[in-house]
């Protein structure tokens, strides 16, 4: 079926097709798996799943404290029906704990604990390396609003409590996490929504106990066992009894 589709957009990690209805997407999650400005590459079985099950998870629960996002439902194992934004052409990042390069940048011991959570942003251009971007940058070229960017940081950071406390209930710190957002039209005015996904594709999770990192960093770093640690974020979360067997199976 996806082949018979009108693609919008592909990602590293995900296809975008046209959706059913106006104004709708279908998100389809890859295996594929690449490190942003390196040549390194890889399909990583059972990814997509794990990724668009953890995604669905945190978009449905973000919705019902009031943080709202472009997530309608998932169609299967590996798709979701999404609402159609204006993407904002900005990663919005926020860090608790120092690490990559955060850490390369200020010296700082990876694992140190940030005085206070700390948001930046990198423009969304892979064709630059996506670098790091100011406010003044933002609004002088016009890449969002400064309501906009009111609106993103306070999402964010309302976002950043409640992934952390979640996380934090199954042992498991949010060292750092990205994500984007989009404009939702409604006539000629437009609001901000969460957009893209939340999966250990886009956040830096360690073991509250042990530091093993679970995330797309053992992909970077070679350190093996990527899918049975996504496999394991799922678990602890609850979710992998709905997972396919043969996702499940990585876990023994």
């Amino acid at each position: 079926m996806t082949t018979r589709r009108k693609k919008i957009y592909e990602g590293q990690g995900k296809i975008l097709y046209e959706g059913p209805e106006p104004g709708t997407l279908i998100q389809y999650f890859k295996d594929d798996t690449s490190d942003a400005g390196h040549p390194k590459k890889a399909v990583l079985e059972g990814k997509g799943v794990i990724n668009n099950r953890i995604s669905e998870y945190f978009m449905t629960r973000l919705n019902t404290i009031g943080v709202q996002n472009h997530f309608i439902r998932r169609l299967n194992l590996r798709e979701q029906l999404i609402r159609e934004l204006e993407i904002i052409p900005l990663q919005v990042v926020v860090r608790n704990v120092a690490a990559g390069s955060l850490s390369q940048r200020f010296g700082l011991p990876e694992g140190q604990a940030l005085p206070r959570s700390i948001i930046e942003f990198y423009l969304r251009d892979p064709n630059l390396g996506n670098p790091i971007v100011t406010e003044e940058h933002i609004t002088a070229f016009n890449w969002a609003s400064t309501q906009e960017l009111d609106d993103m940081m306070a999402l964010a950071l309302r976002i950043n409590d409640f992934l952390s406390g979640t996380f934090g209930a199954v042992g498991i710190t949010l060292v750092d996490f990205r994500v984007e957002f989009g404009r939702l039209w409604e006539n000629d005015f437009s609001r901000v929504l969460l957009a893209d996904e939340i999966s250990p594709d886009t956040c830096r999770l360690w073991d509250a106990h042990t530091q093993e990192k679970l995330d797309k960093d053992r992909f970077r770093r070679d350190l093996g066992e990527v899918i049975e640690s996504y496999a394991e974020v799922a678990r602890r979360l609850g979710i992998m009894k709905e997972m396919p067997t043969v996702i499940q199976g990585g876990l023994h």
